[in-house]
């Protein structure tokens, strides 16, 4: 592969490749199964969990936005961070970042593997894991173009599932639908009413929920590779409110609806296949299956993209390894996109070598991260506003009611962050995200001052 001079990423992604990452990139496997506990976890009252989850994600997509539009980076708000906060945020965050993704993609490979295994049974599951991630990277390797290409599709399919489903969910819900053994709104409180479990279980839901919208910032990554990033990046952030309105939280009403929030069919088979079943879909676990096997090929597929593009932007800044930056003659970041492969099939083999609790440390390091993401955010903006209306800039796309939103934004953040670590459910993965964060800051510590000592020595080498 040869190597451009410049080392500068392609504008290989078409607007329509944007446009329809920024419609489906939200919607993951955590929405067709993970939802399934939100739901047992908090009854019905899960509609408020979605709502300030869904909130939450809108108002730092709107700030992140803001300073996107205004600076478009493959960084993103690692970039941002750096210049807001300093080095070491840019840094530390940006590791944590990558680290999230390098962790997503044996997961999500793992639990395409299941799925196949399940329907082809004379091929391993390792096999099917080891296939997947070989094609996706391979694909990944080429061209931007293929990236968004694959993502189309996957995004386009999920789509069109989640409309699907919508269609159905509706004509039940109204007593329209034949065959259907299940009608009304009437579960929404007839089980012990709406808020069964109180407003406790309404909160821990939120953590459950909070992590399935992780992704929707990757639009504002992925423009940074189109022709037009600062349009791209308007019209996605303008869209994020009806994306979470109609596929979360439209979709997980007519599951509250149509299905009793203690079936334990919620836990054991997700929420989609079950109130599919309710409603006498036929071949609903087959359908679903196709959907979360889509929907896991779309994670792994941006888990590479964003991880290696995360390390790109690193290795930019002097912060990773100068050969990360290397991209192909088509400007595609090749060292960065194998480094983050590689250093995902070692998580897998940490899984079989060492000790159950040691890759269940790595996983639960990732826990908090999104939450992490989201308040390095909503910092950095709060610092970069201030700067830029301090010197008079005009701002093409702001957020609203500045500084007050952000100010709020921090403080439920850090609620959040301090109820985590008061729930024995979630305690776990504070403790072990605060162990990797500290480890991450010392070595920005170390890497900066061997830097500054690296320059010492040139200046003094050069007056002598």
């Amino acid at each position: 592969m040869s190597s451009q001079n410049t080392d500068a990423l392609a504008q290989g992604l078409k607007p329509r490749h944007v446009r329809m990452l920024s419609i489906a990139g939200v919607i993951g496997a955590g929405l067709f199964v993970g939802s399934g506990h939100a739901i047992a976890e908090a009854g019905p009252a899960v509609l408020l969990a979605y709502i300030a989850a869904g909130t939450l994600v809108v108002l730092i997509m709107r700030m992140l936005a803001e300073m996107a539009v205004a600076s478009p980076d493959s960084g993103s708000f690692s970039t941002y961070a750096a210049k807001s906060l300093g080095r070491w945020a840019g840094f530390t965050i940006g590791w944590l970042y990558w680290w999230f993704w390098v962790l997503v993609i044996p997961l999500e490979a793992n639990a395409a593997g299941t799925i196949l295994h399940a329907w082809f049974p004379q091929v391993a599951v390792w096999e099917y894991t080891l296939a997947i991630t070989i094609i996706l990277t391979v694909s990944n390797l080429f061209s931007v173009k293929n990236y968004g290409e694959f993502e189309f599709w996957f995004a386009l399919l999920k789509v069109v599932a989640i409309v699907a489903f919508l269609v159905i969910g509706s004509l039940a819900v109204l007593g329209l639908l034949p065959g259907s053994s299940t009608h009304g709104i009437s579960h929404v409180y007839d089980t012990h009413g709406f808020m069964p479990n109180g407003i406790s279980a309404v909160l821990a839901a939120i953590l459950t929920t909070m992590f399935s919208f992780m992704g929707t910032e990757i639009v504002t990554i992925a423009a940074a590779e189109s022709r037009e990033p600062q349009k791209q990046i308007t019209q996605a952030t303008n869209s994020v409110i009806w994306r979470i309105a109609l596929f979360y939280l439209l979709s997980i009403f007519f599951v509250v609806a149509l299905v009793p929030w203690n079936s334990p069919a919620l836990m054991k088979n997700g929420s989609y296949q079950t109130a599919m079943e309710m409603m006498n879909i036929p071949y609903a676990r087959q359908i679903v299956d196709v959907v979360v096997l889509v929907a896991v090929c779309s994670c792994l597929n941006s888990a590479l993209y964003t991880a290696s593009r995360m390390l790109y932007s690193l290795s930019r800044r002097q912060e990773a390894p100068a050969s990360a930056s290397r991209t192909t003659a088509s400007g595609t970041p090749w060292v960065a996109v194998l480094a983050s492969t590689a250093a995902a099939f070692l998580t897998v083999i940490a899984n079989y070598l060492a000790p159950a609790a040691v890759f269940e440390f790595l996983l639960a390091s990732s826990g908090a991260i999104a939450l992490l993401v989201y308040l390095v955010i909503a910092a950095s903006h709060l610092v970069l506003r201030k700067k830029k209306e301090a010197r008079g800039q005009v701002l093409r796309y702001r957020m609203w009611l500045f500084p007050g939103l952000t100010w709020a934004t921090i403080i439920f953040i850090v609620g959040v962050l301090a109820s985590m670590l008061f729930n024995p459910q979630h305690r776990y993965e504070i403790i072990a995200t605060g162990l990797l964060t500290l480890a991450v800051l010392a070595a920005s510590r170390l890497v900066h001052r061997k830097r500054a000592a690296h320059k010492s020595s040139k200046v003094f080498a050069l007056r002598s």
